[in-house]
């Protein structure tokens, strides 16, 4: 489902996701993004040098500890929140479930995935 709006902005769903985690939060380092993924840094980087170079974000070492790398977005980044606002409220009128449907089968899947990784 993702899939059609996402090639037209140019992302995969995971460079998607990442966004989101930097809309909602902020620059973070490496390791709070993989976490909040669940991506490993095998993963993980690679994908954000790929973003580094689509210029969406900004990677650069922590003043205080050099062994800290922070991802920022970059105004090219923090435009595509414009750009892809539309994705939620798409995705949920071609799944035919109402708002509520759609968080409680998010919340189920969320807690189906801590069960399945345990």
């Amino acid at each position: 489902m993702y899939r059609p709006l996402l090639d037209d902005l140019n992302l995969t769903y995971p460079q998607y996701l990442t966004l989101v985690a930097l809309w909602e939060n902020g620059p973070q380092t490496v390791s709070q993004l993989g976490n909040k993924l669940d991506l490993d840094s095998g993963t993980l980087t690679p994908m954000l040098k790929r973003m580094e170079k689509a210029n969406l974000i900004v990677r650069h070492r922590d003043v205080m500890d050099e062994r800290v790398v922070l991802v920022e977005l970059t105004e090219k980044g923090r435009r595509m929140q414009a750009d892809s606002a539309i994705i939620p409220q798409t995705l949920l009128e071609k799944s035919g479930l109402d708002s509520d449907e759609w968080h409680t089968l998010n919340k189920t899947m969320k807690k189906l995935m801590v069960h399945v990784s345990e």
